[in-house]
C-alpha cells in the first residue's frame, strides 16, 4: 500500500541535484559545429581558385610548358591521385623562385569543369620514387630547364579527360 511517503531517507522535494555541465558543453559544442558548417559551406572558397580570366603573368612568355603528360594512382583511403607532369623551360633573364600556375580542367563541352590554382613543384629525383620541391628550394635560372610534377587529390567527376589548360599566373624572380 501506498502512503505517499518517500521511503528513500530523503525529504521530500529534496532529491539528487543534477549536473547539467555535461549536457551543456555537449550542446554548445553541437551548435558550434553546426554554425562552423553553415559558415563555411557559404564561403567561396579563394585559396586554390583564380578567375577564369586571370591573365598571365607577363614572364610567362619566357616559360614554355612542353612534354605534358597525364598519370594516377590509387591513395590510401581508397580515392585517386591525379598527376600532371612536364617540362618548364626559363627563356627569360631572370632567376626563378615560385612559379604559380592556374590549371582548368574541361567537361565535354569545353566548359570549365575545375579551376585550380597552385605552385608549380620541381621534380627533384625519380628514384626509388617521384618527390618534388618548390621552386624556391631550387631556383629555375636563366637559360635552365626543368621537370615539374601537379599533384590533384580530387578532380571534377565532369572532367573530359583531356590534359587540362596550364597558364603561369605568378612569377617570383630577381634579375
Amino acid at each position: 500500500m501506498e502512503s505517499g511517503f518517500d521511503t528513500s531517507g530523503s525529504a521530500p522535494g529534496l532529491g539528487r541535484e543534477r549536473n547539467w555541465l555535461p549536457l551543456v558543453v555537449a550542446v554548445v559544442l553541437v551548435a558550434t559545429v553546426l554554425v562552423a558548417s553553415l559558415v563555411m559551406g557559404k564561403r567561396k572558397p579563394t585559396v586554390g581558385v583564380t578567375a577564369i580570366t586571370a591573365g598571365a603573368d607577363p614572364y610567362a612568355v619566357n616559360l614554355p610548358l612542353t612534354n605534358l603528360q597525364m598519370s594516377e594512382s590509387a591513395n590510401l583511403a581508397g580515392g585517386k591521385v591525379t598527376y600532371l607532369d612536364g617540362h618548364i623551360a626559363n627563356r627569360g633573364g631572370q632567376t626563378l623562385t615560385g612559379i604559380t600556375v592556374q590549371v582548368l580542367f574541361r567537361n565535354y563541352s569545353h566548359e570549365v569543369a575545375q579551376n585550380e590554382t597552385l605552385p608549380l613543384t620541381l621534380i627533384r629525383m625519380r628514384e626509388p620514387y617521384i618527390d618534388t620541391e618548390p621552386v624556391s628550394a631550387a631556383p629555375l635560372k636563366p637559360g635552365a630547364g626543368q621537370d615539374f610534377r601537379l599533384i590533384f587529390d580530387a578532380v571534377s567527376a565532369d572532367w573530359a579527360g583531356a590534359t587540362p589548360e596550364i597558364r603561369v599566373v605568378h612569377v617570383d624572380g630577381h634579375s
